[in-house]
Protein backbone atom coordinates (compact mmCIF):
# COMPACT_ATOMS: atom_id res chain seq x y z
CA UNK A 1 0.00 0.00 0.00
CA UNK A 2 1.32 3.05 -1.07
CA UNK A 3 3.87 3.23 1.92
CA UNK A 4 2.15 0.37 3.41
CA UNK A 5 0.30 1.67 6.05
CA UNK A 6 0.98 0.53 9.96
CA UNK A 7 -2.68 1.56 11.00
CA UNK A 8 -0.90 2.82 14.84
CA UNK A 9 2.38 4.61 15.48
CA UNK A 10 4.71 2.52 17.46
CA UNK A 11 6.45 5.64 17.18
CA UNK A 12 10.63 4.09 17.93
CA UNK A 13 11.60 5.76 14.62
CA UNK A 14 10.88 9.56 15.67
CA UNK A 15 10.37 9.92 19.26
CA UNK A 16 11.37 6.69 20.94
CA UNK A 17 15.15 7.66 21.50
CA UNK A 18 13.70 10.63 23.78
CA UNK A 19 10.70 9.18 25.42
CA UNK A 20 11.41 5.49 26.20
CA UNK A 21 10.15 2.01 24.81
CA UNK A 22 6.33 2.12 23.41
CA UNK A 23 4.16 -0.22 24.43
CA UNK A 24 4.65 -2.50 21.25
CA UNK A 25 1.58 -4.45 22.71
CA UNK A 26 -0.83 -2.16 21.72
CA UNK A 27 0.92 -1.51 18.63
CA UNK A 28 -0.97 -3.48 16.10
CA UNK A 29 -4.43 -4.57 15.19
CA UNK A 30 -5.02 -8.30 15.77
CA UNK A 31 -6.20 -8.89 11.95
CA UNK A 32 -8.87 -11.87 11.45
CA UNK A 33 -9.31 -12.80 7.70
CA UNK A 34 -13.66 -11.87 6.65
CA UNK A 35 -13.94 -13.94 3.91
CA UNK A 36 -17.51 -12.28 1.95
CA UNK A 37 -19.68 -14.85 0.55
CA UNK A 38 -20.89 -12.78 -2.23
CA UNK A 39 -20.47 -14.54 -5.74
CA UNK A 40 -18.42 -12.66 -8.38
CA UNK A 41 -20.64 -11.49 -11.33
CA UNK A 42 -19.88 -11.16 -14.76
CA UNK A 43 -20.60 -8.34 -15.98
CA UNK A 44 -20.80 -8.01 -20.08
CA UNK A 45 -20.65 -4.09 -20.48
CA UNK A 46 -20.20 -2.11 -17.40
CA UNK A 47 -20.62 1.30 -18.76
CA UNK A 48 -24.74 0.11 -19.84
CA UNK A 49 -25.18 -2.14 -16.89
CA UNK A 50 -24.44 -0.48 -13.36
CA UNK A 51 -21.95 2.19 -14.10
CA UNK A 52 -22.73 5.31 -15.00
CA UNK A 53 -20.64 8.45 -16.06
CA UNK A 54 -19.00 10.17 -13.00
CA UNK A 55 -20.86 13.02 -11.34
CA UNK A 56 -17.22 14.46 -10.71
CA UNK A 57 -14.21 13.71 -12.60
CA UNK A 58 -10.60 15.10 -12.33
CA UNK A 59 -7.15 14.11 -13.91
CA UNK A 60 -4.60 13.21 -12.42
CA UNK A 61 -2.48 16.27 -12.59
CA UNK A 62 0.77 15.27 -12.58
CA UNK A 63 3.21 12.12 -12.35
CA UNK A 64 5.64 13.22 -9.75
CA UNK A 65 9.66 11.50 -9.35
CA UNK A 66 8.37 8.60 -6.93
CA UNK A 67 9.56 9.72 -3.26
CA UNK A 68 12.98 7.94 -1.88
CA UNK A 69 10.64 6.32 0.74
CA UNK A 70 8.39 4.68 -1.91
CA UNK A 71 11.89 3.05 -3.15
CA UNK A 72 12.67 2.21 0.02
CA UNK A 73 9.45 0.72 0.87
CA UNK A 74 9.97 -2.20 -2.24
CA UNK A 75 11.94 -4.16 -0.10
CA UNK A 76 9.47 -3.85 2.93
CA UNK A 77 6.11 -4.26 1.13
CA UNK A 78 7.99 -7.77 0.20
CA UNK A 79 8.17 -8.83 3.84
CA UNK A 80 12.44 -8.69 3.91
CA UNK A 81 13.05 -6.98 6.67
CA UNK A 82 -12.00 16.52 -18.90
CA UNK A 83 -13.60 18.49 -16.43
CA UNK A 84 -16.22 21.13 -16.54
CA UNK A 85 -17.31 23.74 -14.28
CA UNK A 86 -18.29 21.35 -11.89
CA UNK A 87 -16.42 18.20 -12.48
CA UNK A 88 -16.62 15.20 -10.75
CA UNK A 89 -13.73 13.95 -12.44
CA UNK A 90 -10.10 14.91 -11.57
CA UNK A 91 -6.73 14.35 -13.76
CA UNK A 92 -4.23 12.75 -12.18
CA UNK A 93 -0.70 13.51 -12.92
CA UNK A 94 2.76 11.24 -12.12
CA UNK A 95 6.66 9.94 -12.47
CA UNK A 96 9.41 8.71 -13.84
CA UNK A 97 9.89 4.68 -13.39
CA UNK A 98 8.28 5.15 -9.82
CA UNK A 99 4.77 6.92 -10.33
CA UNK A 100 3.36 9.24 -7.67
CA UNK A 101 0.04 9.84 -8.84
CA UNK A 102 -1.18 13.72 -7.34
CA UNK A 103 -4.01 15.39 -7.92
CA UNK A 104 -4.87 18.85 -6.83
CA UNK A 105 -6.81 19.52 -3.38
CA UNK A 106 -8.20 22.15 -2.12
CA UNK A 107 -7.97 22.58 2.08
CA UNK A 108 -9.82 25.27 3.80
CA UNK A 109 -9.66 27.78 0.37
CA UNK A 110 -5.55 26.73 0.30
CA UNK A 111 -4.27 24.74 -2.78
CA UNK A 112 -2.06 21.78 -2.54
CA UNK A 113 -0.97 18.69 -4.71
CA UNK A 114 -1.65 15.40 -3.08
CA UNK A 115 -0.85 11.77 -3.54
CA UNK A 116 -4.19 9.49 -4.71
CA UNK A 117 -4.22 6.52 -2.19
CA UNK A 118 -6.25 3.59 -2.56
CA UNK A 119 -3.85 1.85 1.00
CA UNK A 120 -4.68 4.42 3.42
CA UNK A 121 -7.64 6.32 4.52
CA UNK A 122 -6.73 9.36 6.51
CA UNK A 123 -6.48 12.61 4.33
CA UNK A 124 -3.77 14.87 5.51
CA UNK A 125 -1.93 17.74 4.64
CA UNK A 126 1.22 18.99 6.84
CA UNK A 127 0.73 21.88 8.69
CA UNK A 128 2.62 25.12 8.04
CA UNK A 129 5.67 25.51 10.25
CA UNK A 130 6.58 21.81 10.65
CA UNK A 131 9.46 20.61 12.41
CA UNK A 132 11.18 18.19 10.05
CA UNK A 133 13.19 15.19 10.98
CA UNK A 134 14.93 12.17 9.64
CA UNK A 135 14.31 8.39 10.13
CA UNK A 136 16.70 8.67 13.13
CA UNK A 137 14.86 11.38 14.45
CA UNK A 138 17.12 13.62 14.41
CA UNK A 139 16.30 17.33 13.83
CA UNK A 140 16.81 18.29 10.04
CA UNK A 141 15.54 21.57 8.18
CA UNK A 142 12.16 22.02 6.48
CA UNK A 143 13.45 21.20 3.04
CA UNK A 144 14.94 17.71 4.02
CA UNK A 145 11.25 16.28 3.98
CA UNK A 146 10.39 17.79 0.71
CA UNK A 147 7.09 18.62 0.91
CA UNK A 148 5.69 20.22 -2.46
CA UNK A 149 4.38 23.75 -0.20
CA UNK A 150 5.10 25.39 3.10
CA UNK A 151 2.03 23.67 4.50
CA UNK A 152 -1.36 24.47 5.54
CA UNK A 153 -2.30 27.32 7.86
CA UNK A 154 -5.56 26.63 9.89
CA UNK A 155 -5.64 30.37 10.94
CA UNK A 156 -6.09 31.17 7.22
CA UNK A 157 -8.93 28.75 7.04
CA UNK A 158 -12.57 30.71 7.15
CA UNK A 159 -13.90 27.19 7.67
CA UNK A 160 -11.58 25.26 9.55
CA UNK A 161 -12.00 23.99 13.68
CA UNK A 162 -9.93 21.83 15.66
CA UNK A 163 -10.48 18.20 16.48
CA UNK A 164 -9.65 18.67 20.28
CA UNK A 165 -7.98 16.10 22.99
CA UNK A 166 -7.23 13.92 19.64
CA UNK A 167 -4.17 13.34 17.96
CA UNK A 168 -2.77 12.02 14.27
CA UNK A 169 0.25 9.74 14.19
CA UNK A 170 0.92 7.15 11.50
CA UNK A 171 4.36 5.51 10.83
CA UNK A 172 5.10 3.66 7.22
CA UNK A 173 7.21 0.65 6.88
CA UNK A 174 9.76 2.19 5.24
CA UNK A 175 10.58 4.52 8.77
CA UNK A 176 8.23 7.81 7.54
CA UNK A 177 6.23 9.36 10.88
CA UNK A 178 4.14 11.84 10.64
CA UNK A 179 1.89 13.07 13.60
CA UNK A 180 0.69 16.45 15.27
CA UNK A 181 -2.88 17.71 15.45
CA UNK A 182 -6.30 17.36 13.43
CA UNK A 183 -8.96 19.65 12.41
CA UNK A 184 -12.18 19.31 10.75
CA UNK A 185 -12.32 21.82 7.43
CA UNK A 186 -13.49 21.96 3.71
CA UNK A 187 -12.12 19.59 1.25
CA UNK A 188 -12.49 19.93 -2.44
CA UNK A 189 -11.42 17.80 -4.78
CA UNK A 190 -12.50 19.17 -8.99
CA UNK A 191 -16.07 20.05 -8.03
CA UNK A 192 -16.65 17.66 -4.99
CA UNK A 193 -16.97 19.41 -1.60
CA UNK A 194 -17.15 17.72 1.74
CA UNK A 195 -17.88 20.18 4.88
CA UNK A 196 -16.24 19.55 8.09
CA UNK A 197 -13.97 16.67 7.04
CA UNK A 198 -11.59 15.39 9.39
CA UNK A 199 -8.00 16.41 8.40
CA UNK A 200 -4.73 15.49 10.27
CA UNK A 201 -2.49 18.42 9.84
CA UNK A 202 1.00 17.16 11.43
CA UNK A 203 3.41 19.06 12.66
CA UNK A 204 6.00 16.77 13.18
CA UNK A 205 7.23 14.67 10.09
CA UNK A 206 10.13 12.23 9.24
CA UNK A 207 9.70 11.88 5.83
CA UNK A 208 11.17 11.73 2.11
CA UNK A 209 8.97 13.83 0.05
CA UNK A 210 9.23 14.41 -3.72
CA UNK A 211 8.93 17.95 -3.69
CA UNK A 212 5.50 18.30 -5.51
CA UNK A 213 3.29 16.94 -2.90
CA UNK A 214 2.16 18.15 0.43
CA UNK A 215 0.27 15.06 1.70
CA UNK A 216 -2.21 12.06 0.64
CA UNK A 217 -6.01 11.51 -0.33
CA UNK A 218 -6.75 8.10 1.65
CA UNK A 219 -9.54 6.95 -0.04
CA UNK A 220 -9.74 3.22 2.21
CA UNK A 221 -11.93 2.31 5.18
CA UNK A 222 -12.38 3.73 7.97
CA UNK A 223 -11.04 0.99 10.28
CA UNK A 224 -7.70 2.06 8.79
CA UNK A 225 -7.87 5.61 10.08
CA UNK A 226 -5.41 6.85 12.22
CA UNK A 227 -6.28 9.47 14.62
CA UNK A 228 -6.67 8.89 18.61
CA UNK A 229 -8.64 9.78 22.08
CA UNK A 230 -5.17 11.24 23.47
CA UNK A 231 -3.11 14.42 23.04
CA UNK A 232 0.16 12.06 23.70
CA UNK A 233 1.44 9.91 20.34
CA UNK A 234 3.15 7.89 22.49
CA UNK A 235 -0.64 6.70 24.18
CA UNK A 236 -1.65 5.76 20.34
CA UNK A 237 -3.30 2.75 20.68
CA UNK A 238 -6.08 0.09 19.36
CA UNK A 239 -8.16 0.74 22.59
CA UNK A 240 -8.62 4.70 21.99
CA UNK A 241 -8.23 4.95 17.91
CA UNK A 242 -11.44 6.92 16.83
CA UNK A 243 -12.93 5.58 13.89
CA UNK A 244 -13.85 8.35 11.15
CA UNK A 245 -15.16 8.58 7.65
CA UNK A 246 -12.49 9.05 4.55
CA UNK A 247 -13.47 11.72 2.26
CA UNK A 248 -15.46 9.53 -0.25
CA UNK A 249 -17.54 8.45 2.37
CA UNK A 250 -18.21 11.32 3.99
CA UNK A 251 -19.10 12.85 0.53
CA UNK A 252 -21.59 9.74 0.08
CA UNK A 253 -22.70 10.66 3.93
CA UNK A 254 -23.56 13.98 2.56
CA UNK A 255 -25.27 13.51 -0.53
CA UNK A 256 -22.64 15.05 -2.90
CA UNK A 257 -22.09 12.17 -5.20
CA UNK A 258 -25.43 10.21 -6.75
CA UNK A 259 -23.83 6.64 -6.14
CA UNK A 260 -21.31 5.26 -3.72
CA UNK A 261 -18.39 4.43 -5.57
CA UNK A 262 -15.48 6.36 -7.24
CA UNK A 263 -12.96 5.22 -10.15
CA UNK A 264 -9.77 5.07 -11.04
CA UNK A 265 -7.48 4.92 -14.72
CA UNK A 266 -3.98 5.35 -14.69
CA UNK A 267 -2.41 5.66 -17.61
CA UNK A 268 1.15 4.10 -18.16
CA UNK A 269 3.68 6.40 -19.62
CA UNK A 270 5.89 5.55 -22.30
CA UNK A 271 9.48 4.02 -21.12
CA UNK A 272 10.93 7.53 -22.89
CA UNK A 273 8.97 9.31 -20.31
CA UNK A 274 9.57 7.06 -17.18
CA UNK A 275 13.37 7.24 -17.77
CA UNK A 276 13.89 11.13 -18.99
CA UNK A 277 10.98 13.25 -17.53
CA UNK A 278 10.46 14.24 -13.62
CA UNK A 279 6.46 15.80 -14.01
CA UNK A 280 4.48 14.10 -16.41
CA UNK A 281 0.92 15.87 -16.47
CA UNK A 282 -2.41 14.17 -17.37
CA UNK A 283 -1.98 10.64 -16.69
CA UNK A 284 -5.52 9.69 -16.25
CA UNK A 285 -8.72 10.27 -14.11
CA UNK A 286 -10.15 10.02 -10.73
CA UNK A 287 -14.00 9.98 -10.57
CA UNK A 288 -16.78 10.29 -8.04
CA UNK A 289 -20.54 8.88 -8.31
CA UNK A 290 -19.79 6.51 -11.73
CA UNK A 291 -16.82 5.18 -13.69
CA UNK A 292 -13.62 7.31 -15.38
CA UNK A 293 -14.23 8.58 -18.48
CA UNK A 294 -11.78 6.18 -20.81
CA UNK A 295 -12.68 3.68 -23.48
CA UNK A 296 -13.58 0.07 -22.45
CA UNK A 297 -13.88 -3.14 -23.29
CA UNK A 298 -16.79 -5.69 -22.61
CA UNK A 299 -14.73 -7.68 -20.15
CA UNK A 300 -15.63 -6.63 -17.06
CA UNK A 301 -16.27 -8.73 -13.30
CA UNK A 302 -17.42 -7.37 -10.01
CA UNK A 303 -16.01 -8.95 -6.95
CA UNK A 304 -16.71 -8.89 -2.89
CA UNK A 305 -13.80 -6.31 -1.64
CA UNK A 306 -12.13 -9.58 1.22
CA UNK A 307 -12.15 -7.63 4.91
CA UNK A 308 -10.36 -8.08 8.12
CA UNK A 309 -12.18 -8.07 11.38
CA UNK A 310 -10.74 -6.25 14.60
CA UNK A 311 -10.86 -5.83 18.11
CA UNK A 312 -11.48 -2.05 16.87
CA UNK A 313 -14.67 -1.42 14.82
CA UNK A 314 -17.35 0.84 14.91
CA UNK A 315 -21.04 0.25 13.96
CA UNK A 316 -22.67 2.56 11.69
CA UNK A 317 -19.65 3.61 9.58
CA UNK A 318 -19.65 1.08 5.93
CA UNK A 319 -16.56 -0.57 5.74
CA UNK A 320 -15.64 -0.34 9.50
CA UNK A 321 -14.61 -3.94 9.75
CA UNK A 322 -12.92 -3.00 6.41
CA UNK A 323 -8.90 -2.09 5.68
CA UNK A 324 -8.09 -2.77 2.01
CA UNK A 325 -9.17 -3.50 -1.08
CA UNK A 326 -8.02 -6.31 -1.34
CA UNK A 327 -9.28 -9.27 -4.12
CA UNK A 328 -8.63 -13.18 -4.33
CA UNK A 329 -6.50 -13.69 -7.42
CA UNK A 330 -8.27 -17.15 -9.16
CA UNK A 331 -4.92 -17.26 -10.85
CA UNK A 332 -1.59 -15.88 -12.86
CA UNK A 333 -1.40 -17.13 -16.59
CA UNK A 334 2.25 -16.91 -18.27
CA UNK A 335 4.29 -19.48 -20.02
CA UNK A 336 5.01 -21.78 -17.52
CA UNK A 337 2.82 -21.13 -14.90
CA UNK A 338 0.72 -24.28 -15.18
CA UNK A 339 3.90 -25.75 -13.04
CA UNK A 340 3.49 -23.00 -10.05
CA UNK A 341 0.88 -24.01 -7.49
CA UNK A 342 -0.24 -21.36 -5.36
CA UNK A 343 -2.17 -21.80 -2.08
CA UNK A 344 -3.07 -17.96 -0.75
CA UNK A 345 -4.14 -15.01 -3.25
CA UNK A 346 -5.18 -12.44 -0.89
CA UNK A 347 -4.48 -9.09 -3.44
CA UNK A 348 -4.71 -5.08 -2.38
CA UNK A 349 -5.41 -3.51 -5.14
CA UNK A 350 -3.29 -0.14 -4.73
CA UNK A 351 -2.71 2.99 -6.64
CA UNK A 352 0.19 3.74 -4.00
CA UNK A 353 2.22 1.08 -5.13
CA UNK A 354 4.34 0.35 -8.73
CA UNK A 355 5.06 -2.76 -9.16
CA UNK A 356 2.73 -6.06 -8.48
CA UNK A 357 4.19 -8.22 -5.27
CA UNK A 358 3.01 -11.68 -6.26
CA UNK A 359 4.08 -14.83 -4.06
CA UNK A 360 7.46 -15.82 -4.28
CA UNK A 361 6.62 -19.01 -7.20
CA UNK A 362 5.02 -16.46 -9.27
CA UNK A 363 7.40 -14.09 -9.38
CA UNK A 364 10.37 -16.06 -9.30
CA UNK A 365 8.55 -18.54 -12.30
CA UNK A 366 7.72 -15.13 -13.98
CA UNK A 367 11.24 -13.92 -14.21
CA UNK A 368 12.56 -16.79 -16.07
CA UNK A 369 10.53 -16.66 -18.78
CA UNK A 370 12.16 -13.17 -19.64
CA UNK A 371 14.72 -13.30 -22.51
CA UNK A 372 16.92 -13.18 -20.68
CA UNK A 373 15.77 -13.87 -18.17
CA UNK A 374 15.58 -11.55 -14.87
CA UNK A 375 17.73 -12.03 -12.04
CA UNK A 376 17.65 -10.93 -8.31
CA UNK A 377 19.75 -8.06 -7.34
CA UNK A 378 22.07 -8.83 -4.39
CA UNK A 379 21.57 -5.27 -2.88
CA UNK A 380 17.62 -4.59 -3.46
CA UNK A 381 16.78 -7.80 -3.47
CA UNK A 382 14.51 -6.53 -6.60
CA UNK A 383 14.05 -8.83 -10.11
CA UNK A 384 16.23 -6.59 -12.45
CA UNK A 385 15.96 -7.52 -16.18
CA UNK A 386 17.87 -6.20 -19.80
CA UNK A 387 15.90 -2.97 -20.78
CA UNK A 388 15.49 -4.57 -23.93
CA UNK A 389 14.18 -7.63 -22.73
CA UNK A 390 11.27 -10.34 -24.41
CA UNK A 391 8.72 -9.95 -21.94
CA UNK A 392 6.49 -13.09 -21.81
CA UNK A 393 2.51 -12.79 -21.39
CA UNK A 394 1.01 -12.80 -18.02
CA UNK A 395 -2.96 -12.19 -16.86
CA UNK A 396 -4.39 -12.50 -14.14
CA UNK A 397 -7.67 -14.01 -13.14
CA UNK A 398 -9.99 -12.78 -11.04
CA UNK A 399 -13.71 -13.41 -10.45
CA UNK A 400 -13.35 -16.01 -13.62
CA UNK A 401 -12.42 -13.19 -15.80
CA UNK A 402 -9.40 -12.88 -17.59
CA UNK A 403 -7.19 -9.76 -17.16
CA UNK A 404 -4.00 -9.36 -19.42
CA UNK A 405 -0.85 -7.01 -18.23
CA UNK A 406 0.31 -5.05 -21.22
CA UNK A 407 4.12 -5.92 -22.32
CA UNK A 408 4.79 -2.20 -21.74
CA UNK A 409 4.09 -2.21 -17.86
CA UNK A 410 6.31 -5.38 -17.52
CA UNK A 411 9.90 -3.89 -17.28
CA UNK A 412 10.54 -0.24 -15.68
CA UNK A 413 13.45 2.21 -15.94
CA UNK A 414 15.05 2.94 -12.04
CA UNK A 415 17.88 4.95 -12.71
CA UNK A 416 21.10 4.83 -13.52
CA UNK A 417 23.95 2.46 -13.13
CA UNK A 418 27.69 3.70 -12.44
CA UNK A 419 28.74 4.23 -16.29
CA UNK A 420 25.14 5.74 -16.54
CA UNK A 421 23.34 2.92 -17.87
CA UNK A 422 19.55 3.09 -17.41
CA UNK A 423 18.95 0.18 -14.54
CA UNK A 424 15.21 -1.56 -15.44
CA UNK A 425 13.08 -3.98 -13.02
CA UNK A 426 10.37 -6.11 -13.65
CA UNK A 427 6.73 -5.29 -13.00
CA UNK A 428 6.25 -8.58 -11.54
CA UNK A 429 8.53 -8.48 -8.24
CA UNK A 430 8.30 -10.98 -5.23
CA UNK A 431 5.94 -10.58 -2.67
CA UNK A 432 7.20 -12.98 -0.23
CA UNK A 433 6.07 -16.41 1.14
CA UNK A 434 2.95 -17.91 -0.18
CA UNK A 435 1.24 -18.91 3.25
CA UNK A 436 -1.49 -18.89 5.18
CA UNK A 437 -2.20 -14.82 6.19
CA UNK A 438 0.03 -13.52 3.20
CA UNK A 439 -1.74 -10.65 1.38
CA UNK A 440 0.01 -9.84 -2.19
CA UNK A 441 0.07 -6.11 -3.98
CA UNK A 442 -1.96 -5.52 -7.50
CA UNK A 443 -0.41 -1.73 -8.08
CA UNK A 444 0.12 0.22 -10.69
CA UNK A 445 1.00 -2.21 -13.70
CA UNK A 446 -1.79 -4.31 -13.13
CA UNK A 447 -4.23 -1.33 -13.09
CA UNK A 448 -2.80 0.67 -15.90
CA UNK A 449 -4.68 -2.06 -17.65
CA UNK A 450 -7.97 -1.60 -16.10
CA UNK A 451 -10.33 0.88 -15.15
CA UNK A 452 -10.84 0.13 -11.33
CA UNK A 453 -14.32 1.30 -9.42
CA UNK A 454 -14.10 0.73 -5.51
CA UNK A 455 -17.50 0.69 -3.56
CA UNK A 456 -16.60 0.91 -0.09
CA UNK A 457 -20.36 0.35 0.56
CA UNK A 458 -21.42 -2.49 -0.95
CA UNK A 459 -18.09 -3.86 -0.31
CA UNK A 460 -17.40 -4.45 -4.52
CA UNK A 461 -14.99 -3.80 -6.64
CA UNK A 462 -15.82 -3.90 -10.53
CA UNK A 463 -12.82 -4.32 -12.66
CA UNK A 464 -13.28 -3.55 -16.37
CA UNK A 465 -10.95 -4.29 -19.00
CA UNK A 466 -9.39 -0.87 -20.76
CA UNK A 467 -9.52 -0.73 -24.69
CA UNK A 468 -5.72 -0.39 -25.87
CA UNK A 469 -4.26 2.87 -25.60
Amino acid sequence: MARDVIPILSFLSLLGARAGATNTENSNFNFVRHVRSLTPRADSEAVALHLPQADVSVPFGAKTPRRKSKRLALAALRGRDTSSSRSDTVVLDGSDSDFEYLTNVTIGGQKFSLSVDTGSSDTWVIQQGFSCFDLDGNPQSQDVCAFGSGGFNPNASKTFAPFPDVSFNITYTDGEVLLGPVGVDTVTIGGLSVEKQVVPIPTHAAYLGDGINSGIIGLSFPGGTTVFNTTDPLKASKANQIIYSPFFLSAVEQKQVKNPYFSIALDRDSFEQEENDTFDPNLGFLSFGGIAPVPVLKNSVTVPIQGFSTMTTQKGLPGSNLFFYTVDVDSYTFPGSDKVITANNSTVLDTGTTVNFFPSPVAAAYAAQFSPPAVVDPNTLLYTVACNATVPDFAVTIGGKTFPIDKRDQILPTGKDADNNTICITGTQDGGADQAGAVFILGDVFLHNVVTTFNPVDGEVTLTQRAPY
